[in-house]
């Protein structure tokens, strides 16, 4: 199953919540920084990510979402 990580990067305020729950540490808080100043996060181990969907969850900002869909290769 081939998962995609979405990072609104203007949207997010930095509040670091999908990283702190991010059960496999597939996120990570970048050096860079948005438009407003918030440092924001990145998927730095994506390979890693089991779709739970908690940093989507749990979100205030809907800056973050996961989309997972079958690899055509694995059908």
């Amino acid at each position: 199953m081939k998962i995609n990580i979405y990072i609104d990067k203007e949207r997010c305020k930095g509040c670091g919540i999908c990283v702190e729950v991010c059960q496999t540490s597939v996120l990570e808080i970048s050096e860079k920084q948005n438009a407003q100043g918030y440092s924001f996060p990145v998927a730095a181990a994506p390979d890693e990510c089991i779709s739970c969907g908690l940093c989507e969850m749990l979100c205030p900002d809907f800056a973050i979402w996961i989309l997972s869909h079958q690899d055509e290769a694995s059908s």
